[in-house]
């Protein structure tokens, strides 16, 4: 049976600090750590899809670690099988089922894992990742169990999303303030080189740009030679 009080309190946690920037690394270790008490778990990880392939993330313990390896290498596992079919997946003790995951099931034997669940991790109709439950006990995993890991994917989910777009928004700035120091710049050499030539700054342009051509160079590239180094073209 999961710890409802600690439950209560990651969610609280979480929606505090979902909404600011947050490491996504330090966030999905969190997590794990989080679900692991929860539930009280020896050991829980994510995974994530990375070109139709499940990438090992994280993890809160050694064996744990180890088990979503042996996933990734594979490509076997209960967390496959939940980003596969996007329904949770779970198993009393895979030390007795070795026919449906043999080289999975031999290392939670090694490893003194007995219950083992996959949680997809689900935004809309796309399957992102999942979380994966190990206890070292044979467990019968309830429908209170399962929904509150549910509930903890969703929450990984939203900081894959959230840190998502805030790198497409963060490449979005970088990328206008580059455009915007690129135009200051080629302004500068504009001037100075029609001043030069004594020339319209559309025929100083011209010139720039045909240097630039010449000379398998960008205008940002000219621009800048112009305004440091007194480039003439």
């Amino acid at each position: 049976m999961y710890d409802q009080s600690l439950f209560l309190q990651t969610l609280s946690r979480f929606a505090r600090v979902l909404p600011a920037q947050y490491d996504l690394e330090v966030a999905l270790a969190e997590l794990t750590e989080s679900v692991a008490a929860v539930l009280g778990l020896v050991g829980s990880g994510v995974t994530m899809a990375e070109d139709g392939r499940l990438r090992f993330v994280t993890a809160v313990s050694q064996a744990s670690g180890e088990l979503e390896r042996i996933q990734e290498e594979q490509q076997a596992g209960p967390c496959q099988d939940a980003y596969d079919t996007g329904d949770v997946v779970w198993v009393p003790d895979v030390r007795v089922e070795t026919s449906r995951w043999p080289e999975f099931a031999a290392a939670a034997t090694r490893l003194g894992v007995a219950g083992v669940a996959g949680i997809p991790m689900r935004l809309s109709n796309q399957i992102i990742g999942a979380l994966n439950l190990y206890s070292s006990t044979p467990r019968a995993w309830s429908d209170e169990d399962l929904a509150a890991a549910t509930v903890l994917a969703d929450v990984a989910t939203s900081y894959v999303i959230n840190a998502s777009k805030m790198r497409q928004q963060q490449q979005l700035s970088e990328q206008l303030q580059q455009a915007l120091e690129s135009r200051v710049v080629i302004e500068q050499a504009k001037g100075i080189t029609a001043q030069k030539h004594a020339v319209t700054v559309d025929e100083a342009f011209h010139l720039m740009r045909g240097h630039a051509r010449n000379n398998n160079a960008s205008i940002r590239a000219v621009a800048e030679a112009i305004v440091a180094v007194g480039l003439q073209v």
